[in-house]
Parts: structure tokens; C-alpha cells; sequence
């Protein structure tokens, strides 16, 4: 009952002027939530009108057995403008969702993964231009399927998805195991002549491990969630986070149901090794501060997380005119998906908007020229390319029309 009120006083809170993200304004919990006045657009309007619109387009998809329910964020100017919750996180139990649910944000933790490479480049411990096997000597001997490569894999192949990698995102025993393996398969082909999605990013957070020497989930709890105050992001939700996870769900038989599905992403067993390609966990409102901080340059209440120049450098065009990505119009930074001819699913968004999708229709984008986050929080599997669904369309539709496109 107190989780629903707190969902009430933040609608109200979001009509009369939004919340500012920082401190614990954007969090959707029992913390406390303040209201935040000034102007969110260039024009100083939001359309609340239209912001109202993406709760009931969310509740026409629960409808219809497209999800179980979502958890939405836009976000303008620092602001939070919409934050709700509609349908259910467990459908079996009746559990509602509510904006403190946690999700499997599944390879929503790639850009995590290479902010924590960036941050060791600003610290001069590395270079991303650095051989993978200057740091794991297993590299070396690595070979194409018919021959050695001309070039040595880099860490900038393996954050571009250039690197010739393939195989499974999934962790095969621990993290340093899972990339030794890696190394001893065939190259699909010669770094940086193609994008491939690939587990690359797992490579990047063994470097991690090693440079820093510190587990992976270890660094990024004190270099990242902890300065960012981000409680409830995390490899291994508690006990009590696990009460507030989603479930995982799947078109039910005619397509006219939903049924729990199972999937290697969703396990919550504490010996799981943390994987970098996408293990994390989290809610709407860690994510979204997570994308402020980028969007501010790599800073968010005066805490610097990593340089300006290293966010610039991540979230440019590093793959040249190569195809990437899982819609039409896109580039690839460092871990991050980026718009380039926006289009479809993209059109509203502006050019070198970034971000990053999961594999259950989770969604983070920022689109820096208009000062705006976007964040999808669903569960779902089998019903196609999540990034190109009409889902993350509607909110992003919805929430540049609000405040004037």
C-alpha cells in the first residue's frame, strides 16, 4: 500500500513541475520525493495532456497480452517529467509493478561496461587501443578460421563489436574462464573489416578485473553505483531485491496469453559470475541517473565519474560506414548504440542520440541535442526485435511531443 502511494504522490509531484534528477529525487521509493519548479523545454511547456497518453498507450499493451506491465521514465533537462508504472510484474501472484520494480536489463549493462574502461583510460592504465593480449596473454595465438589475422584485436574492436568474436553472451564458469575460452575460438573475421554483435564487452571486463585488480561487479559498485547512488543495480539482487523482480514472459498458446518464461539472463544464483555483455539488474530510476551522468559529460552532483572526453569518445561514430546494429540508421560508439539517420522506430530522435536496448525490450536512450532520457523497463521474450518494437516507439513518440518535439 505505501509502494502505490508513493506512486501517487510522484504523479502528482510529476504534474506540478517534475523532479529533478539527483540526489534521491528520482527514485521511485520509499526515500522521500521533492518538486522541482523552472522551465523543462526550450518553450518552457510540457504537454501533461500527452505525457498521460504513454500510461494508457502502456495499459492498452498490457491489454492486449503484449506485457505483463512496463515501467516508464522521460526525462527533460535534468527533470524527470513522466515516471509510472501499469499491469504486473508477477501475473501469478498479482504483484503489480510499481516504479521501484528491478529488471534484467540484460545488455543494457554494455555502455555500464565501457564507462569502467574509460574511467581506467583517464586514469592512464590503459589505452583502448591497447592488444586485448597485453592483458590476457591467451590472445595472442588468436587466429582466423583460415590463418592469423594482419592486426591484433583491440579493446576498440571489442567495445566497437568489430573484433571478429562470437559465440554466446553467456558466462561459461567464471569471468576470466568465459574469456580464455573466447580466445581459443576462430575469428569470424578480420578485426575491424565488420560489425557482428558479439561478446566482446565480456573481454573488456576481464581487462577490467585485471588492470584494476578488483573483481568486475566489485569496481563497478565503487566506481559507478555507489557515486551515482544507484542501490539497486546490481549482478546479485538480495533476498529482498529479488521480491521486487520481474518476471520473465512469453506469447501464451494462440498468442492471446502470456506465460512465464526461463532464461539464463534471469538467474539470481549468488555464485553466477557477473557478466560485462549483460548481467545486471536495476530499476527505472538507477538507469535513468546512470544516463544523466552521461548526459551531463561524465559528472551528476558534483561527482565526477569519468571525463567529458572519455563520454565524447563513447558515444561518437567509431565504425565509420560499416552496418551495425538491429535497426536501420545506426552507428556504434564504445558500447553504445547511436542514431545516425534517424528512422523508423528512431525518426523522432535526433542525430547522435545514444543508448542501448536488452534482450527482454528493456530500453535506455538519450538524445543529447534535445536534453531528453528515455528509459523502458518490460520483460518480456519471443516477440520479436525489441528495439525496434512499438513499445520504446510510443514513448519516445509521446515524450518528444510533450515537450514541443
Amino acid at each position: 500500500m505505501r509502494g502505490r502511494c508513493v506512486q501517487y504522490v510522484l504523479a502528482a509531484l510529476v504534474c506540478l513541475g517534475g523532479l529533478w534528477l539527483r540526489g534521491d529525487l528520482c527514485r521511485a521509493a520509499d526515500d522521500g520525493l521533492a518538486a522541482a519548479d523552472g522551465p523543462v523545454s526550450s518553450a518552457g511547456q510540457v504537454d501533461a495532456g500527452v505525457l498521460d497518453q504513454i500510461t494508457r498507450r502502456m495499459q492498452e499493451f498490457v491489454d492486449r497480452k503484449q506485457i505483463s506491465g512496463a515501467v516508464t521514465l522521460v526525462a527533460c533537462r535534468g527533470r524527470v517529467i513522466h515516471l509510472e508504472a501499469v499491469g504486473a510484474a508477477d501475473l501469478e501472484n498479482g504483484r503489480p509493478m510499481r516504479p521501484e520494480t528491478m529488471f534484467c536489463i540484460a545488455s543494457m549493462t554494455k555502455p555500464v561496461t565501457a564507462t569502467a574502461v574509460m574511467i581506467l583510460q583517464d586514469e592512464g592504465k590503459l589505452s583502448i587501443n591497447d592488444p586485448v593480449s597485453k592483458y590476457i596473454p591467451e590472445f595472442s595465438g588468436v587466429a582466423l578460421r583460415d590463418g592469423k589475422p594482419r592486426q591484433a584485436i583491440t579493446l576498440r574492436h571489442c567495445l566497437t563489436h568489430t573484433a571478429g568474436l562470437s559465440g554466446s553472451q553467456q558466462n561459461e564458469g567464471s569471468l576470466r574462464e568465459t574469456v580464455e575460452k573466447l580466445a581459443r575460438r576462430p575469428l569470424d573475421f578480420e578485426p575491424g573489416t565488420k560489425w557482428q554483435y558479439s561478446p566482446g564487452l565480456s573481454v573488456c571486463g576481464r581487462v577490467v578485473e585485471i588492470v584494476s585488480g578488483k573483481p568486475f561487479d566489485q569496481f563497478l559498485a565503487e566506481r559507478i553505483f555507489q557515486p551515482l547512488g544507484m542501490p539497486d543495480t546490481t549482478f546479485h539482487p538480495s533476498p529482498a531485491q529479488q521480491q521486487r523482480l520481474a518476471r520473465l514472459y512469453q506469447p501464451g498458446e494462440g498468442g492471446k496469453s502470456l506465460a512465464p518464461a526461463t532464461h539464463w539472463l534471469v538467474d539470481v544464483s549468488p555464485d553466477k559470475s557477473p557478466n560485462p555483455s549483460g548481467g545486471l539488474f536495476a530499476t527505472v530510476g538507477d538507469m535513468a541517473r546512470f544516463y544523466q551522468m552521461i548526459l551531463n559529460g561524465g559528472e551528476l552532483d558534483g561527482r565526477r565519474i569519468v571525463s567529458a572526453a572519455a563520454v565524447r569518445e563513447m558515444t561518437k561514430i567509431q565504425t565509420d560506414d560499416l552496418k551495425t546494429g538491429f535497426t536501420d540508421g545506426n552507428a556504434w560508439g564504445l558500447g553504445w548504440g547511436l542514431v545516425r539517420q534517424p528512422q523508423g522506430v528512431t525518426a523522432v530522435l535526433s542525430p547522435g542520440s545514444f543508448g542501448h536496448g536488452g534482450a527482454f525490450g528493456t530500453q535506455g536512450w538519450v538524445d543529447p541535442q534535445r536534453q531528453m532520457i528515455f528509459v523502458l523497463m518490460i520483460q518480456r521474450t519471443g516477440f520479436g526485435n525489441g528495439d525496434a518494437s512499438d513499445i520504446r516507439r510510443t514513448l519516445q513518440q509521446l515524450g518528444v511531443q510533450a515537450v514541443g518535439g
